[in-house]
């Protein structure tokens, strides 16, 4: 563990304050949630990710989907990269841009099918045709399923992204 050198006081309710600094640094937003885990005598908190619990089956689906249109498939959640076609099984765990965070809180469905730079990751930018859709569940835009070729990208591949949406939603909200 990193040490920060920060100590805090827990308030008469049990509250304690996390500094901007770290909350900025962690990508921790107002309203978030955290899990709390005990590991001896530690207290880890730990962003709280809905898609978490669906990350092997997000893996499958971008694979099986690469499978099926040959073209690179993302799946993300609010902060990273939850799973990816091989061809780009580099973005793994990346944390998303500020432009795919962005997306996710707009709730977009964009098809672009001109080239345009496309910034998945801080790291990772490419000139791309692509298609992003939000991923909502229980009312709530959680994270974006993403289909991108330098090639080609059509409506078929709008409504294959509007699907595996959907296909992650119904398994997050069951």
């Amino acid at each position: 563990m990193k040490a920060t050198g920060v100590v805090r006081r827990i308030d008469d309710l049990g509250r304690i304050v996390i500094p901007k600094e770290i909350r900025r640094n962690l990508r921790i937003r107002d309203g978030e949630s955290l899990e709390i885990f005990v590991d001896g005598n530690n207290i880890v908190l730990k962003k709280f990710s809905i898609m978490r619990n669906v990350d092997l089956y997000a893996s499958n689906l971008a694979l099986s989907l690469y499978s099926l249109v040959k073209k690179s498939v993302v799946i993300t959640d609010g902060d990273s990269v939850i799973a990816c076609s091989n061809n780009v099984r580099e973005l793994l765990n990346k944390p998303i841009s500020d432009r795919m965070s962005s997306c996710i809180k707009r709730r977009e469905c964009i098809l672009e099918k001109y080239n345009k730079e496309l910034v998945i990751t801080d790291d990772f930018s490419i000139d791309s045709k692509y298609v992003i859709n939000s991923i909502i569940a229980n009312g709530d835009s959680i994270g974006l399923v993403i289909i991108f070729d330098v090639d080609e990208i059509g409506d078929d591949d709008m409504l294959i992204a509007s699907l595996a949406s959907k296909i992650l939603s119904k398994s997050i909200e069951e």
